[in-house]
């Protein structure tokens, strides 16, 4: 981040010698590299954009750097000094498999505001707009489509600013950049949520949210279809009886969907027991799945988990979850539906097949 920004949390970051973490398992997924797909996009603070990558299915490699530049091996302090011409980008690999450069495209857009055409959020300067990176004329035309489309979806009060810049080459940030969510997760939390991006995200999620359960499902459709408990926990933001619910106790490999739109919104994988008596999991399928919202009823202050299909009520997420994010999102079997892992092809979700094999 340039180093005269005028905000508190920007001093600490450079203050503070960086923690090193031993490898994670960000390089084991690399090993299957053969038929991987590169994808590179810049959307402000390549911290933020990487971390984001990291948590989508699909995604074996995130890695911070530069690019779009007209200088070769540029520093840190090159690129922020906004004179080498690059933007912090992520360079992302990914399993042509399991997700595609389209579905990257979409998320990506969920993690930026696209509007901005002088910076991204608490970093100003051309090194920190937003911009999508295209190996052919195929990947260009899903781009600009991709950008149309949300010029005429009502998302934005203004047009899209994100550029189309032609794949060339990327430069790895230095190494205290790599991974800097996993090495600094506090310093890393605090920049997200000072800059805006964070509650920005948020809101962009529920305001599509609500565009999709209006377009998609009627109150007496989701009625029908939905037992009461269902009903009223996923529309009416009640809370089901502890251990006296379908699946916190549920071991088998699989799926959990969105019980309103039946997209899958968490894996086995990542359900712990958290001894709550609800269904507890370290993490969603993937960020754009899920929105949060600030809940204070009950006199309580809380994060409401809500899905990004239905804009339905799921549970909630605490930081009392284990390392290394320390989160659990504590959601309602009655949100949920299950798809055991051998049903997965049947209900068209084989590319989520891999999640389980490389256990």
């Amino acid at each position: 981040m340039k180093k005269y920004l005028k905000i508190f949390f920007t001093l600490i970051f450079f203050l503070t010698p960086q923690t090193v973490l031993p490898q994670t398992d960000k390089g084991e997924k690399t090993t299957m590299a053969e038929n991987f797909k590169t994808a590179a996009f810049a959307g402000g603070c390549f911290w933020c954009i990487e971390h984001a990558f990291q948590n989508i299915t699909g995604v074996y490699e995130a890695v911070s750097g530069y690019m779009g530049g007209f200088s070769e091996n540029p520093t840190y302090d090159e690129v922020c000094s906004g004179e080498s011409g690059h933007l912090e980008a992520v360079l992302v690999k990914y399993n042509p498999e399991e997700t595609d450069f389209e579905i990257l495209i979409d998320f990506f857009f969920l993690q930026i505001d696209p509007t901005d055409n002088s910076g991204s959020f608490a970093d100003r300067g051309p090194q920190y707009k937003s911009a999508i990176f295209y190996k052919s004329d195929e990947e260009k035309l899903q781009a600009r489509k991709k950008i149309e489309n949300l010029n005429k979806s009502g998302l934005y009060d203004k047009p899209v600013a994100t550029d189309l810049i032609e794949f060339t080459k990327f430069y790895p940030a230095e190494e205290y950049h790599q991974d800097y969510q996993r090495k600094n997760p506090l310093k890393f939390k605090m920049y997200k949520k000072g800059s805006g991006r964070e509650a920005y995200i948020n809101s962009i999620k529920e305001k599509k949210a609500k565009s999709l359960k209006k377009n998609n499902f009627t109150y007496s459709e989701i009625q029908k279809r939905l037992t009461p408990l269902q009903f009223s926990v996923t529309q009416e933001d009640k809370t089901e009886p502890p251990f006296e619910n379908e699946y916190y106790n549920n071991t088998k490999k699989g799926l959990y969907l969105d019980i309103v739109s039946e997209k899958p919104l968490f894996s086995s994988e990542d359900k712990f027991d958290s001894g709550s008596g609800w269904p507890s999991f370290t993490k969603p399928l993937s960020p754009d799945v899920i929105y949060e919202k600030k809940d204070s009823k009950f006199f309580m202050k809380r994060t409401e988990v809500r899905s990004t299909y239905s804009d339905s009520h799921l549970g909630h997420v605490f930081d009392d979850g284990p390392k290394p994010e320390g989160l659990r999102y504590c959601i309602n079997s009655a949100s949920l539906k299950f798809i055991p892992y051998e049903k997965l092809d049947e209900y068209g979700l084989s590319r989520y097949k891999k999640l389980f094999e490389k256990q």
